[in-house]
């Protein structure tokens, strides 16, 4: 698809989210000029087909891809619940403690079941107990896709079930202070009332955490339309309870004020279908035209702003020599001895040149086209 018909199109998506989560019916002049094979294609790429399903069947449009992907988000979120209850019971047998994230709390604000749809399940746990998790895992015939890798371990089960338990919410590798403000995490944790090892966040870490990880992405690969609906989401449910005044310390201390405060912003601009800027109207575009999980161009263009400091020399040094804490999330086996560090960077060397060559390759020609 053209871009100029993925923006169009990406346009009608957001003003169709807009109107189902706020429970409102799409204006008859809208639904008219929808080009619904190709809004769904734009949907798909933003994992919003289900919450578009829901606005079109409100002015009594039953198109049969969108129907069959929100009838199929429901089933998965139906299952990735009662499996994650299921997890969590086996962690509280074997006494370890855990906190269930993001999605697994987010998909119950939204107005309707299904209506957010959901990849996988993330859950922290006890970091010192990764292999017991393991375990746990492969009992209950999971295959376990990655383990010791990063900051967390990846399991699947057909049909659906996938799990990422996390020993960390970030790892040492990503850019600013994510990793030192949410490293020792617990402590600001909430016992759970209804449990023995459960734990939650206050509303206001809760807030903390989400925009953490979603700068995180933005300043990765970038992050699609989807991370703007659930600020907004949350916002409706908690703006007027949290207290503002801590969260503006912490998000000092995060170095991310700047971008709480425009995300927030746009956000409460598009659902509410105000008027946008110029400013925001580029800032929208950027999150639009980086889909759900971003792309290589975004990834090469952020890489020389933040981790070059927007020299592409300085990009590239750090590409193929990456600092330690980096080195350590991407070959964690160099963690047993520093005598490996000049061995990891050879042999991350030839995996790119080897097994990640097209990744590399297409890397490298974003470069040369910045």
């Amino acid at each position: 698809m053209e871009k100029r018909e993925f923006r169009k199109n990406a346009a009608d998506m957001i003003y169709l989210t807009a109107c189902v989560i706020n429970n409102k019916k799409p204006r008859q002049e809208r639904i008219d000029n929808l080009d619904l094979p190709k809004l769904f294609e734009v949907c798909q790429k933003h994992i919003l087909t289900a919450c578009v399903a829901y606005a079109l069947e409100s002015v009594g449009i039953k198109d049969n891809d969108f129907t069959q992907a929100k009838e199929k988000a429901i089933r998965k979120n139906i299952l990735l619940d009662a499996e994650r209850g299921n997890i969590l019971r086996k962690l509280e047998a074997e006494k370890i403690w855990y906190m269930p994230l993001k999605g697994s709390l987010l998909h119950d604000w939204y107005p309707k079941l299904g209506m957010r749809q959901m990849a996988d399940n993330d859950i922290l746990v006890d970091s010192e107990k990764m292999t017991k998790v393991r375990d746990i895992f492969l009992e209950s015939r999971y295959i376990c896709e990655h383990f010791g890798q990063g900051n967390h371990d990846v399991y699947f089960k057909e049909p659906v079930l996938n799990f990422e338990m996390h020993s960390s919410l970030f790892s040492s590798a990503h850019i600013g202070n994510l990793y030192g403000y949410f490293n020792n995490v617990k402590a600001r944790l909430i016992k759970d009332k209804t449990n023995d090892y459960g734990y939650h966040f206050s509303d206001e870490d809760f807030y903390l955490f989400m925009l953490a990880h979603e700068y995180k992405h933005f300043t990765g690969g970038g992050t699609g339309v989807r991370s703007l609906v659930d600020t907004y989401i949350f916002l409706c449910k908690f703006k007027s309870s949290l207290d503002w005044g801590y969260l503006n310390a912490e998000l000092d201390k995060l170095g991310i004020a700047d971008f709480e405060r425009s995300n927030r912003e746009l956000a409460i601009k598009v659902f509410t279908l105000k008027q946008l800027t110029l400013e925001d109207k580029r800032l929208l575009d950027y999150y639009v035209m980086s889909e759900t999980y971003g792309n290589i161009d975004n990834v090469v263009r952020n890489g020389v702003k933040y981790r070059g400091k927007g020299s592409k020399i300085r990009y590239l040094i750090y590409r193929f020599f990456p600092p330690i804490s980096f080195l350590e999330g991407s070959v964690p086996w160099v963690k047993k001895s520093k005598l490996l560090i000049p061995v990891a960077y050879i042999y991350r060397f030839f995996r790119g040149a080897t097994v990640n060559r097209k990744k590399v390759g297409s890397e490298f020609k974003q470069l040369g086209n910045q």
